[in-house]
């Protein structure tokens, strides 16, 4: 059977996980060989959550992340002023302006008042609590720190935010500029270039490869366009399709870890993002075995989940964790595995890991500032050479048929 536990050494050390067992007995006796007494022991009705009723709709709901670090930072207040958990959800629903999350937490504190316990009721809703989040809660609920557990995972949460807001601000201004770039193309091949054709037909010029290719493109945008749509539509939504499997995954993790500037920032973000979710699920009392395996699942990069994947299997056969990352050159600088090394020789490994989180922050914090002046070089680039290309393009032909007159 399945079942998640957690367990204390003699020297006070927490440990939690969800073990395949065939009875508790059996569990505790692994543990005490361990250093470890059993603390509490909760049978799962299926490891990978089938038991639990899931509508569709609810795998692909969504709700900001703002949202859910101040669920998760008010509900810790709540708790820890000793407020029972249904209560506090229903003081929640009162605050929250989002209905759509509303209606959720109303069926999360409904499913509690009928015996469900926390974690379980919002395992219902994939979408929106993610794995990580989910663990956390049960090992907050079985270790009776809940709200200890809730404080760490708004902070998670909060830096998780803020590490993504500064990405996707350092990359509005280029998208700004290439959406511009790409409207006035339009309007240019769908208005002038007709106008220019309708000179080139009267002097019965000879044109370029690269004119003619223009004034076919031109045609073919103006009579039809809903071909042209529809294309761009397929690109886009096979794209995104394209980025749901696992070969599209893999593609574009080989594709950013090898753009000079950006395989830096997607290495120092997943780094971030590792160092401080394993800091948060430690702290919460979640095993090594277990932490690994989530962040497995949380992060996204293809070659990080690969890595953790094989973390799981290295470090249950007793291999450290700072030695599996240290093989890993690709994708951890070395700092990394060094840090890690000093929190497993010195039993501080959280704390370590928090410092190296708050690191990499800085680090992109400076890198996103800078993008911009990285940027702008090559977007000058990219417009001059198309610029260019038209303007020769159209201008070339012109020239000749001048000299043909003179």
């Amino acid at each position: 059977m399945d079942a998640f536990y957690t367990a204390k050494s003699f020297s006070g050390k927490t440990k939690s996980g969800k073990v395949k067992i065939k009875n508790e007995g059996e569990l505790a006796g692994q543990l005490r060989a361990d250093g470890f007494v059993l603390t509490s022991f909760k049978e799962l009705e299926s490891e990978d959550g089938q038991a639990i009723k899931i509508k569709f709709l609810d795998r692909f709901s969504s709700i900001p992340v703002v949202e859910r670090m101040m669920f998760a930072k008010n509900l810790s207040v709540m708790i820890s002023s000793g407020l029972p958990l249904p209560r506090a959800l229903q003081n929640i629903t009162a605050q929250s302006a989002n209905k759509k999350f509303i209606g959720i937490i109303q069926s999360v504190s409904e499913d509690i008042q009928t015996g469900t316990s926390f974690a379980d009721s919002l395992a219902k809703f994939p979408g929106i609590f993610n794995e990580l989040f989910i663990n956390m809660i049960r090992v907050g609920e079985i270790s009776g720190n809940l709200e200890e557990v809730l404080n760490i995972l708004s902070m998670q949460l909060e830096k998780d935010h803020e590490l993504l807001k500064k990405i996707k601000g350092a990359l509005v201004y280029p998208g700004v500029i290439l959406v511009a770039m790409g409207l006035v193309g339009i309007v240019m091949m769908v208005y002038v270039v007709p106008q220019i054709t309708g000179v080139f037909k009267d002097l019965n010029a000879t044109l370029p490869a690269s004119t003619q290719f223009i004034i076919d493109t031109s045609s073919a945008m103006r009579d039809y366009w809903y071909i042209f749509l529809a294309f761009i539509t397929g690109i886009v939504f096979g794209i995104k399709f394209l980025l749901t499997t696992d070969a599209g995954k893999k593609m574009l993790a080989i594709i950013l870890t090898n753009i000079p500037v950006v395989k830096n920032i997607v290495i120092k973000v997943n780094c971030a993002r590792f160092a401080r979710i394993y800091s948060s699920l430690l702290k919460s009392g979640v095993s090594v075995v277990e932490s690994l395996r989530i962040i497995s699942k949380t992060l996204t990069n293809f070659y990080y989940k690969k890595a953790f994947i094989r973390a799981v299997s290295d470090v249950q056969k007793g291999i450290n964790l700072s030695k599996i990352i240290k093989e890993e050159k690709k994708i951890f600088p070395i700092l990394v595995s060094q840090m890690i090394e000093v929190g497993e020789e010195t039993g501080k490994t959280e704390a370590v890991l928090g410092k190296l989180a708050e690191f990499y922050e800085e680090e992109i914090d400076q890198i996103t500032k800078n993008l911009s002046s990285i940027i702008e070089p090559v977007l000058m680039l990219l417009i001059g050479s198309v610029v260019g290309f038209f303007a020769i393009s159209i201008l070339k032909p012109m020239y000749s048929v001048l000299e043909n007159i003179k």
